[in-house]
């Protein structure tokens, strides 16, 4: 039997949105788990690729924009160039830290096209990209947020496009089903990433946040890793279709 943190062992991941922050945490799981890792993001992610191969691992890193179908495509083409296919796709780029809470009166119509453009539209496209790509029984794992199950205010356009990506992700799962490729997603609560830590609005949030969850502290990077696995692994060949809310209980459905 393959030991746990080599489960995915002769696998390929590819990650989005990786060179720093949660996805940055992504890619060195999954890496740790076995799987051979190619590293995205919109500017060339060194880092993350020379950690991974530091720690013995086999990595690429690749420039793409989600909102940009050739890029994409691009992306798709270095991977299997690189590692000859596809095994597990994480749509993490999204954008969030660089947005500031505002009324939803406020919200500039460009601001709110820009938003639909990376954090939905690009995981369709990101999808569209991989899917011929991916072998039988391969894994997408999207990343929505808790906030759409919150309804949390003064974000109207993040929380609404990480609404879509949950309904993305279960449409999706039924027309990529005959092909058994499982879709899922993850919803993390608020994660004390070094953005988040860095972004004013979260800083005073944070506190009524951690108060709401049943297990009453901040949440790190790290505390999605097992969910991730879970999802990317064999252990869910027969979850397609769900979401599953990391938050330490904040949200309860």
């Amino acid at each position: 039997m393959t030991a746990p943190f080599k489960r995915l062992q002769g696998k390929v991941a590819l990650v989005t949105g990786a060179a720093q922050g949660i996805g940055r945490t992504y890619a060195l799981a999954l890496a740790e788990a076995g799987a051979r890792v190619c590293v995205s993001d919109i500017v060339m992610p060194n880092d993350t690729v020379a950690e991974i191969v530091s720690c013995g691992g086999e990595s690429i890193g690749v420039i793409a924009d989600v909102s940009d179908q050739k890029s994409l495509d691009a992306m798709i083409t270095q991977t299997t160039n690189a590692f000859g296919k596809l095994d597990i796709l994480v749509n993490n780029a999204g954008m969030f830290g660089s947005l500031r809470m505002k009324p939803y009166s406020e919200i500039s119509t460009e601001e709110w096209d820009k938003v639909m453009a990376v954090n939905v539209r690009g995981v369709w496209q990101a999808i569209m990209a991989a899917a011929p790509a991916m072998t039988e029984g391969a894994k997408i794992i999207n990343i929505s947020s808790g906030t759409a199950f919150k309804g949390s205010p003064y974000l109207l356009h993040y929380v609404t496009s990480k609404g879509a990506v949950i309904a993305l992700t279960r449409a999706i799962a039924r027309e990529l089903g005959p092909r058994s490729i499982c879709v899922n997603a993850i919803a993390p609560g608020l994660v004390m990433s070094p953005n988040v830590q860095a972004h004013q609005d979260w800083q005073g949030a944070a506190a009524s946040i951690v108060s709401s969850r049943a297990l009453q502290r901040e949440s790190r990077p790290n505390d999605l890793i097992g969910a991730l696995l879970f999802l990317a692994s064999d252990d869910s060949n027969f979850v397609t279709g769900q979401t599953i809310v990391v938050d330490g209980g904040s949200v309860m459905h």
